[in-house]
């Protein structure tokens, strides 16, 4: 049995709620799970005491009995101090401009300079 340490949503429409789990990962997001290790408030603000509350001794024992944390919950834990922190990915591929985009401003590029070259001849004669 695979486990997974997890955000499951509670709350109610645009006004989520998170409850920090232990569940087996063919479980659902919302649904079944073994223990529940903490919660999280997205709506208060970044300082405040009430935001993250974690069990940190449950937290420490499912990960030595083999539960992984999500990359979110990874983070979390993270600044908490309770694992090391993970580092931030980074896809350079995906956000390089696409072919069309790279072809529009190449043509802009040209564009500006036959300008800059038109406007510089007739002040040489």
């Amino acid at each position: 049995m695979s486990l997974k340490i997890r955000l499951a949503r509670f709350g109610t429409k645009k006004r989520p709620f998170y409850r920090i789990v232990v569940a087996d990962v063919r479980a659902p997001r919302d649904g079944r799970f073994i223990e529940k290790l903490g919660f999280f408030n997205p709506l208060l603000p970044k300082d405040h005491a009430e935001r993250l509350k974690l069990v940190g001794d449950r937290i420490q024992h499912w990960m030595s009995m083999g539960a992984l944390p999500t990359d979110r919950v990874a983070r979390m834990l993270g600044d908490a101090g309770l694992i090391a922190k993970p580092e931030r990915g980074n896809n350079p591929e995906q956000s390089k401009p696409k072919a069309k985009a790279v072809e529009r401003i190449a043509q802009k590029a040209e564009a500006a300079r036959k300008a800059a070259e038109a406007a510089a001849a007739p002040a040489d004669a």
